[in-house]
Order: C-alpha cells, then structure tokens, then sequence
C-alpha cells in the first residue's frame, strides 16, 4: 500500500552521476566535467575566472580574465578559451595530484648488507592518527613479502643516510622524534 500524499522521490536529484546540462553564456560555461565563472575580482577593478571541476565545492584554478572593449566588462567566454581553460586546470590538477603522491611514498634504493635494498614511505594521512610505514624490499621484489615493515610517524624524514642505517641495524623501530 501506497501513500498517495508522499511525492515520489526525484532520483535524478539523489544521483551522483546526474548529468549538469551544459550551459554557454558569456560569463558562465559548463562541459566537459568543468564549469568556467568569470568574477569580479574583489582585490581590483579587474575581474577572474575560476575553474571548478564537477562535483567539487571549491575551484580548482583561479586566474585573472581579460576585460572586454569597454575596459569596464569581462571579455565574454568562448569556445577557444573555455577549451583552454579546461586544459589548464586539469593540467593543474593532475600536476598537483602527482606531487601529493610523491609527497606520500618515497622510494630510496641503498647498498647494503651485500644487497641492493629498496627502502619505502608510505604515509597515511588519517586525519585523527596520521602515520608512516617504512618498509624494506630486496631491490626487484618490491611486489613481494618485504625484509621488514614498521609503523613510523608521518614525520620521518627518509634519506639516503637515514635508509641505509635503518638496514644496516637489522630494522629497529626508529625513534619516535
């Protein structure tokens, strides 16, 4: 049984995948994953453009827009500069994902105990108990069971010199700094 008073739930609504209509006006375009806004930019006379990837609340890129004509208005959005746009910020993006992941593993092959060992990084950045897993692979066996693994803070600082002691002392738990 059915209550006729309850409206059907909009499901296009409730969908994560709902599709954003496309849009191509002079100070707002939408496509290709992307929604490009040209702003006043509070900070002078001139104005901005912010480029904010679907499903994200804050831009990913923000730069300045070119004033039209008048010298007073925005140049309006065009197809050629929204493509560009687009470009760009997901350059900036990628770029930016890229050097989050080498930032949280760190690879560093030493020679040590008659072996060429490959000593990793791995930070976890859990936000109420961040920590690191330092861990030691014999150099081509990286995919396989490692030498030793230990829980380390997210702050140890992994280097040549800091690698090749950790190894050469059989894999002490380092102390906490």
């Amino acid at each position: 049984m059915t209550d006729s008073r309850i409206p059907p739930p909009d499901l296009a609504a409730e969908s994560p995948f709902e599709t954003i209509q496309k849009t191509q006006e002079p100070r707002l375009w939408r496509g290709d994953g992307w929604t490009a806004q040209v702003l006043k930019n509070e900070d002078d006379d001139g104005w901005a453009v912010a480029m904010i990837k679907d499903g994200e609340p804050e831009p990913a890129l923000v730069g300045p827009w070119t004033m039209g004509r008048d010298k007073k208005n925005p140049k309006p959005l065009d197809v050629n500069a929204f493509n560009t746009l687009v470009k760009t910020a997901s350059e900036f993006v990628r770029r930016h994902e890229q050097q989050l992941h080498a930032t949280l593993h760190q690879r560093i092959t030493v020679s040590a105990k008659l072996a060429r060992i490959t000593v990793s990084l791995d930070i976890v950045p859990d936000e109420d108990n961040p920590y690191a897993l330092l861990s030691a692979h014999e150099e081509g066996n990286e995919d396989g069971e490692p030498l030793a693994q230990v829980r380390v803070a997210p702050s140890f600082n992994l280097n040549r010199a800091s690698a090749t002691q950790w190894v050469e002392s059989d894999f002490p738990k380092p102390a906490e700094r």
